[in-house]
């Protein structure tokens, strides 16, 4: 499912890394929500990640890489429409991207992977750091499977 598409659903932002729709960038979320902001649909990730960092340093940014067919993914994106991560990541900014669209601009950062979902956490300069979790399970586990693996990587 787009990013777009899932955030739109749940009212949380207009993103678009996930099912169908424009790429449009989000507005800041309300403090104590999980975030999820999206680039524009082209350009340099690592400068366009750093400035994100930069603008907001009292957040945790972390990179996500998912997709439109990606099911955990899904189940991931309903969950933060939903609210249901906010209590356990009330800091937390996703700098979304999607794995069919940005590829090319997301290896250029190196942000590469061999499964999605990616989350990776970014170095200053908007390069990738090399910390990082990714892939999940399929069905509605993958939430409880990514939260607890997601909380050690933003605790890094």
């Amino acid at each position: 499912m787009r990013a777009a598409h899932l955030l739109a659903m749940l009212g949380v932002a207009a993103v678009g890394a996930g099912c169908g729709g424009g790429r449009e960038a989000a507005p800041a979320g309300p403090p104590g929500k999980v975030q999820a902001i999206v680039p524009p649909p082209t350009g340099d990730a690592a400068a366009w990640i750093a400035a994100q960092v930069a603008a907001a340093p009292e957040r945790q940014h972390v990179v996500y890489v998912g997709a439109a067919w990606c099911e955990p993914c899904g189940y991931f994106h309903r969950a933060v429409e939903a609210g249901e991560l906010d209590a356990a990541f009330p800091r937390l900014t996703l700098l979304e991207f999607d794995a069919d669209l940005d590829q090319a601009r997301l290896e250029a950062a190196g942000y590469t992977s061999q499964m999605i979902p990616l989350f990776m956490r970014p170095a200053a300069d908007g390069q990738a750091s090399g910390r990082q979790i990714q892939g999940s399970i399929k069905g509605p586990g993958a939430v409880a499977e990514i939260t607890p693996r997601l909380r050690r990587l933003i605790a890094d």
